[in-house]
């Protein structure tokens, strides 16, 4: 009896591993008040995919389709982690935040209609600055830090 509720216990264990390894969703609107976009975040990868309403071209009265966006640039599988989905409240703003909950990292993804994908930014953490491979330049007409190293001797 023993070894048989050990093995429903493995059993049980293995199911729900299975079950949470199968991918859970979010779903958020497009904070944009005249689009029907929404997007669609697989809460353990951060995958980010994107659907909306559609036009049949050359039908009256026809029902629609959906058209769906699949993952692009950025837009892919991430570490493991626990992602969700923000939308800003700016009525114009037709992309979302996908938010790591884990480590506050967050990143900008958007609907790229020239690639037909959803596209996000390089995930960034508002704690740490971003990375700026070459530095600022000063502004025109003013000079710039100098080369020359200071001299010593009379002013």
């Amino acid at each position: 009896m023993r070894r048989t509720g050990y093995l429903a216990a493995g059993l049980g264990a293995l199911l729900v591993s299975g079950a949470a390894a199968a991918g859970s969703y979010e779903f958020v609107p497009a904070p944009q008040i005249d689009l029907n976009r929404v997007y669609r975040v697989d809460t353990v990868t951060g995958e980010v995919t994107s659907c909306q309403y559609g036009l049949r071209e050359g039908t009256v009265g026809s029902v629609g389709l959906t058209v769906c966006y699949g993952s692009g640039e950025g837009a892919g599988a991430q570490a493991p982690s626990q992602y969700g989905l923000v939308a800003s409240r700016h009525t114009r703003e037709a992309g979302v935040f996908r938010v790591n909950y884990r480590t506050g990292e967050m990143s900008i993804c958007y609907v790229q209609l020239q690639k037909e994908a959803v596209v996000c930014t390089a995930q960034a953490n508002p704690g740490t600055p971003p990375e700026d491979p070459a530095p600022a330049s000063p502004a025109p007409g003013r000079a710039g830090p100098s080369a020359t190293p200071p001299q010593g001797g009379r002013p």
